[in-house]
């Protein structure tokens, strides 16, 4: 008998893209604390889902793999997405009826591929078009970056360099690529992970100016907060053991874990990686998909 799809009936559908840092930097601290990044941003085809329709009263349900462990906690990012854009079109004038959001919780949670972030932007979007509002630029980037550092280059959703505290975004020109998206099910703290790292001054990048196969060139970049979050959780050094096996042109971990991803030079490859890394550790999370591939303009 087939499953019911949870999101048929709902006037406005809206993706919420797993977000992949291929590299990061941490390349210094303000003085308020917050530590200065440079990261190489893309996202991949996978990622939640969210429904949004019109409704008597607000209501918020939840479904898909992870739907279980987000709904155990009463603070999420999706309601503050809501109630914030809510605040802000009020003041304007706008009417924000009530609404039945329902998320598709397919990413795992604190994972390191901004699935929260990425809900929180897919629900401004979307409440955007169901309330059929406009919200000035300024206003709609300043409740995107009040939720979460990875809220605006979420709304963005295409490839890019991510600058300072997230809040510089510089679109970039990249390639689909195939890719699995990989994790041990272990909860990574970012905040101990960031207490970990042994410098908060690292050389930047160099600036990503020409073609060249993006392998190569993310090959020579790296990810800062990998060897704290491999001190405080070493399934990270198993999990990249295991995609290192088969064959992936390159592994790395994201943000600050513990999802790893992987590389491969064809969707089948990946395919068939995930397949037999899925079978060899059943109670970890495999995915193979594509990135994102955009142009600049294209946003």
């Amino acid at each position: 008998m087939p499953v019911a799809n949870p999101l048929s009936g709902f006037a406005v559908l809206e993706r919420a893209p797993a977000k992949i840092n291929l590299a990061l930097a941490v390349v210094g601290q303000r003085e308020d604390g917050y530590h200065l990044l440079e990261s190489l941003v893309t996202f991949t085809a996978y990622g939640d889902r969210i429904g949004l329709s019109r409704a008597a009263e607000d209501c918020f349900t939840l479904s898909g793999r992870f739907g279980d462990a987000l709904a155990a906690d009463g603070d999420n990012l999706v309601i503050r997405a809501r109630d914030r854009l809510r605040a802000a079109l009020e003041r304007l004038g706008p009417a924000a009826p009530p609404v039945h959001i329902h998320l598709e919780k397919n990413l795992p949670i604190a994972s390191g591929i901004g699935g929260g972030s990425a809900d929180a932007a897919a629900t401004l979007r979307g409440l955007l078009a169901l309330w059929q509002a406009n919200l000035p630029k300024n206003e709609r980037d300043a409740i995107a970056i009040g939720l979460g550092a990875d809220v605006p280059m979420c709304l963005v959703g295409q490839p890019l360099m991510a600058r300072g505290v997230g809040d510089s975004l510089t679109p970039l020109t990249m390639p689909s690529m195939p890719i699995v998206l990989a994790n041990p099910m272990v909860g990574v703290s970012t905040p101990a992970v960031f207490k970990a790292l042994a410098s908060k001054h690292n050389p930047p990048f160099v600036p990503v100016t020409r073609r060249e196969d993006w392998v190569s060139l993310l090959s020579r970049l790296r990810n800062d907060l990998e060897a704290p979050a491999r001190q405080l959780c070493p399934e990270i050094a198993s999990l990249s053991e295991s995609l290192s096996a088969t064959g992936a042109d390159l592994v790395r971990m994201s943000g600050s874990g513990a999802t790893c991803f992987a590389l491969y030079p064809s969707d089948d490859a990946a395919q068939a990686a995930a397949a037999a890394l899925g079978k060899q550790h059943p109670q970890w999370f495999f995915v193979a998909t594509r990135t994102v591939g955009a142009t600049h303009g294209t946003h």
